[in-house]
């Protein structure tokens, strides 16, 4: 059975993770894109995520989303959408319900690259809602990391530029890791048995006691 929720120090004594395959950053269409849509559409599970450049004022209006990262076993992609384009081959990786693609909170993810280019998205998980079924509560990709796969993961690229120029190596490490660790994740869980939280378990604070 999986931890209902876990605190910041217990996470922080945890190993910390990375991704530990091949990284590689399509930033123009050809052939390196070409291949990258193949070896996509040959897996069967892909971690699944997406990066914006952040803002930091209610004057500062968002641009859109600027990296699509997508992860098999072995090696993750990631799009920079304002180079390379959201081609519709691409899209269609997105769009097949051949292929499981497992992120978190993926509806604003999909939203996201819809206004780039439309597609109808199939095949998607959103761990957070089926972590409840195995007995989490904790919804944060950090913390669902930790309860599942007993690992930290670092958030300290998070609110990088991630339109620069060039993604440093730790911004690439950063995303990849983040699409990996959802595929994982997935897949830790569909070998895991089933324990459902209660409706007391998945909200007490409507159940507390206030008398």
């Amino acid at each position: 059975m999986f931890q209902i929720c876990i605190s910041p120090d217990e996470i922080a004594a945890l190993e910390l993770a990375s991704f530990p395959g091949e990284i590689v950053v399509v930033d123009e269409p050809g052939p390196v894109m070409d291949q990258a849509v193949s070896y996509l559409k040959k897996q069967t599970v892909l971690g699944f995520d997406t990066e914006t450049r952040p803002t930091f004022s209610p004057e500062q209006h968002s641009s859109g989303t600027a990296l699509l990262q997508l992860s098999g076993g072995g090696k993750a992609f990631l799009f920079r959408l304002k180079k390379c384009g959201f081609p519709r081959a691409l899209a269609s990786v997105l769009a097949t319900p051949k292929v499981i693609k497992v992120g978190a909170a993926t509806l604003d993810d999909v939203r996201g690259l819809q206004k780039i280019t439309p597609f109808n998205p199939k095949g998607f998980v959103d761990l957070q809602n089926i972590v409840w079924e195995y007995g989490i509560r904790d919804k944060s990709v950090k913390k669902m990391a930790a309860i599942i796969l007993g690992v930290k993961i670092s958030k300290a690229q998070q609110l990088s530029n991630w339109e620069a120029d060039k993604l440093s190596e730790g911004q690439q490490r950063y995303a990849a890791t983040d699409a990996w660790v959802c595929r994982e994740m997935y897949l830790k869980l569909l070998g895991s048995e089933k324990h459902p939280l209660t409706p007391e378990q998945l909200h007490p604070e409507r159940y507390q006691d206030n008398g």
